[in-house]
């Protein structure tokens, strides 16, 4: 019984992150849990520097682990295909973040904000080629 218990709480303690979709709730949860956040505009369906960034650094399990630990992760996704679309308010919430942090409409654009939602850091295309070295990165900006 005590096995099933540990192994069940350490499944859960190694979730993965969620990623948000408003920012204003990523800076309540960034000023409640004294974390930085990271804004990525990504283009999910088209964009492939964006799939590659996704699949090498922001899947890898040591990013995850960091990430649960040290950010509030917030993804503004701009999908082309008509199957991907998104929701209308959704649209207009990430049209206001590319608005005022993604003006020149790159991606990927990872931008680390702290819990006031100012930039501190700013990447554009793939921030590194490994979630290690990305996650030094991370440690260095702060």
């Amino acid at each position: 019984m005590n096995f099933l218990v540990f192994f069940f709480s350490a499944l859960l303690s190694f979730s993965s992150p969620t990623w948000l979709k408003e920012l204003d709730q990523a800076k309540t949860l960034a000023q409640k849990e004294h974390k930085t956040i990271l804004l990525n505009f990504s283009g999910s369906d088209w964009c492939g520097p964006c799939i590659k960034l996704e699949k090498d650094i922001f899947e890898n399990e040591a990013f995850q682990a960091y990430a649960a630990q040290n950010l509030v992760l917030v993804n503004a996704d701009f999908p082309r295909l008509k199957k991907n679309q998104l929701d209308k308010r959704q649209t207009a919430l990430n049209e206001a973040l590319a608005e005022k942090y993604n003006q020149n409409g790159i991606f990927p654009l990872t931008l680390l904000l702290d819990a006031n939602g100012n930039v501190i850091r700013k990447w554009e295309g793939i921030p590194a080629k490994e979630a290690t070295a990305f996650i030094a990165l991370l440690q260095t900006s702060k």
